[in-house]
């Protein structure tokens, strides 16, 4: 942690800037250019959020699973694309309305994230038109631990270790803002009217935290314990709302949850809509494949969930993802994710996960495609 983490008072979870911490690192000797340029590599400084490890030490949950929360590298990925494109802009000295904001990140995960070492990102353009440009993004690890053993932060040297194989590989494109077709511009109730009732009935601020793990029988142990554990979750404070009453009785294709989060410290600056973008893509991967499990009847005997692929999908121009930073019931702040559970089967479910601003915007989606598993297929929790 950071002096300011440690100081008396301050919010010790980690800001958008800390989390997503990289620094470039030279080509390599080897690297074969395109028509659109060579690979750009980064990597990352902060070591991955690892859940299990906000448990209270003498809890058998603590440290039980391992594997880094991967969010980190999916929204860092989006980060290292945004970042090539942008010094590309910049080069061009391209004007405020000819640059190109974040629009999709579509991404496939195939190795754990492992918290004692840093990710690697290949990046490389793949397209580029007036309006819409494609990057590539293949992120992975070093197939040693971090040369600082403390782990706690990740120096240059690691970028010489042997890399494992990836861990993600990803497109990421990014549009030019354009105004509404003939004005048109339609979507459904935003849930702050559909759930007017709930969602006023307290402040965003009082709702419980969101749980570190979303899992019926960890929730159900710890609230017989009387704890309520906030953990150190980066980036925002994510708040769960109780719509119980609203999925009562209904199928898991029609329940919904409902999460509120607002930003734990201020965005970079100068911020743009690019780095809310990736905020609410990393928010947005948090426990949403768990919850799928517990409204398909597995939270007393989860056995695995990971993700296999997900897509973040932008509807407006990026400004209109743009977070405020401000006090806990500040109005304008709270962001609401309405997550959704429409098919799950063959030890597989889909989480569609909108993205509203406090506004009542629908502003974003994410499509999370996933494992989902018993213990009585896997055989252990």
């Amino acid at each position: 942690m950071t002096a300011d983490q440690n100081a008396p008072g301050a919010d010790p979870r980690l800001s958008y800037q800390e989390a997503m911490a990289m620094v470039e690192l030279p080509p390599l000797p080897s690297s074969v250019g395109t028509t659109t340029g060579s690979v750009r590599r980064f990597m990352s400084t902060c070591p991955v959020y690892v859940q299990t490890t906000d448990y209270p030490k003498d809890s058998p949950l603590y440290g039980m699973h391992k594997a880094g929360f991967g969010g980190h590298v999916y929204a860092q990925s989006g980060r290292a694309a945004y970042k090539v494109w942008k010094s590309i802009e910049d080069d061009k000295g391209a004007k405020p309305h000819e640059r190109l904001g974040l629009h999709t990140i579509h991404g496939y995960f195939t190795l754990a994230a492992k918290p004692d070492r840093p990710f690697i990102y290949h990046v490389q353009v793949l397209t580029t038109l007036r309006n819409l440009a494609t990057l590539s993004v293949t992120a992975y690890q070093t197939s040693e631990p971090s040369t600082n053993p403390k782990f706690d932060y990740f120096p240059l040297a690691d970028g010489s270790l042997p890399l494992a194989p990836p861990s993600f590989t990803g497109i990421i494109s990014l549009k030019l803002a354009e105004p509404h077709s003939s004005g048109v511009n339609s979507q459904a109730p935003p849930p702050q009217v559909r759930f007017a009732d709930i969602l006023n009935s307290r402040k965003p601020s009082e709702w419980p935290p969101s749980p570190i793990t979303d899992i019926d029988a960890i929730v159900e142990f710890f609230q017989s314990q009387g704890q309520s554990l906030v953990g150190l979750f980066p980036m925002v404070d994510v708040r769960k709302v109780d719509v119980s009453a609203y999925n009562k009785d209904k199928p898991p294709h029609e329940r919904r949850e409902i999460s509120l989060y607002r930003l734990v410290k201020p965005l970079p600056v100068p911020a743009d809509g690019n780095d809310s973008v990736l905020v609410h893509a990393f928010s947005a991967d948090r426990n949403g494949l768990l919850m799928v499990g517990n409204h398909n009847g597995l939270g007393h005997k989860f056995g695995k969930a990971a993700t296999i692929s997900n897509t973040f999908v932008v509807h407006e121009n990026v400004e209109a993802a743009a977070m405020k930073y401000g006090e806990a019931d500040e109005e304008g702040i709270w962001w609401v994710m309405e997550y959704s559970f429409p098919r799950t089967a063959r030890g597989r479910g889909i989480v569609v996960n909108k993205i509203w601003s406090p506004q009542g915007v629908h502003v974003a989606t994410e499509y999370q495609d996933g494992v989902v598993r018993s213990n009585e297929v896997s055989g252990k929790l």
